[in-house]
């Protein structure tokens, strides 16, 4: 297997610190799994450790960083591949499929019996099955790809389909209060009030469950000043309401001209009938059309993004007339 170095301080130690000086390390600042311990994991920051295949039955992994926790008693362990690493992969079982998994792996001789201090990315080889299943990984092992290899696979006969054959492992880890990008969207949360981005819905670990962050509702405003009456009408009341961007308003309005008369069909000179104040206006360029009603008649209203307020449209034969009350009611994007 054709593997690269990675750097490694052992423990999470850095140049002239002793071992005992690692728990003040700037892993502490992690995302925590215990008093002691940290949540392993890839450290996002454009596609870190991404793959493409390199041959039949070779993979390249890019740069990358991440933290593996080993033991307890070793701590965790920042791990940095600075340049792209190739691995190769055994022919595939003669009879059943398997699923190996490409980790980048912390030695450290004071804990383990490699006797190197040291990180690399690696193969972890699966066991064939009719129904197989990845490998359980070794402390301070953090897995980035999964990887199916067919039975009978091999470079002679084509090797494997990198198109299909990768499932994205990697687990990501953030600091303390960060938000976690998507990833291993089944774990469990590590602390009351962790953040997480689980397909673009934002969610909360309450200590039991992931749940939906749900915005503070936005503040009602509402208003009955402002309005003004147009020439021939005088003002009732004006009731508006505003949310989230969204207003809706009821506006009453009593005839005080000479009568405005409907065609047949209904048609009437536009007429101005009041003006409603900057703030609660409709979004520009577009006209809202609104319902208008006196109780005798019915008809149509615009409301524009200068803020005025006019009929267009009343009952066929139908009369605007002194003292009856118009009411205009609507809803719209602000």
């Amino acid at each position: 297997m054709s593997v690269r170095s990675a750097w490694l301080l052992p423990g999470g130690a850095e140049p002239g610190q002793t071992r005992e000086d690692t728990r003040l390390s700037p892993l502490g600042t992690m995302t925590p799994t215990g008093p002691l311990t940290t949540r392993p994991g890839v450290i996002p920051g454009g596609a870190p450790f991404a793959a493409s295949g390199a041959g039949a039955m070779s993979l390249q992994v890019g740069p990358g960083r991440s933290v593996a926790q080993g033991t307890t008693a070793q701590g965790a362990y920042p791990l940095a591949l600075d340049a792209p690493v190739v691995v190769d992969f055994d022919d595939g079982d003669a009879l059943s499929d398997r699923i190996d998994t490409v980790v980048i792996r912390a030695f450290d001789g004071l804990y383990d019996l490699s006797g190197q201090t040291l990180a690399r990315v690696e193969v972890v080889k699966g066991e064939p099955s009719a129904t197989p299943a990845a490998a359980t990984l070794d402390p301070a092992c953090v897995a980035l790809w999964a990887v199916l290899v067919p039975a009978g696979t091999s470079a002679g006969v084509g090797g494997i389909d990198w198109g299909s054959a990768l499932t994205d492992r990697r687990r990501y880890t953030v600091a303390v209060g960060g938000i976690t990008p998507p990833g291993d969207t089944a774990a469990v949360g590590a602390y009351v009030g962790q953040w997480r981005d689980n397909a673009g819905v934002l969610e909360r670990w309450t200590g039991t469950e992931w749940t939906v962050y749900q915005p503070p509702a936005a503040p009602v405003e509402m208003t009955t000043t402002g309005a003004l009456a147009a020439s021939g009408f005088s003002l009732l009341s004006w009731r508006a309401r505003r949310k989230n961007g969204m207003c809706s308003f009821v506006l009453e309005v009593t005839r005080t001209g000479a009568p405005i008369t409907a065609t047949a069909a209904g048609n009437i000179d536009d007429t101005d009938v009041a003006t409603i104040p900057g703030g609660w206006r409709p979004f520009s360029p577009g006209d809202v059309e609104a319902p208008a009603c006196d109780g005798y008649g019915d008809g149509v209203a615009r409301i524009n993004p200068s803020g005025t307020v006019s009929i267009r449209t009343w009952s066929g034969g139908g009369q605007l007339v002194s003292p009856r009350t118009i009411r205009i009611s609507a809803a719209y994007v602000l």
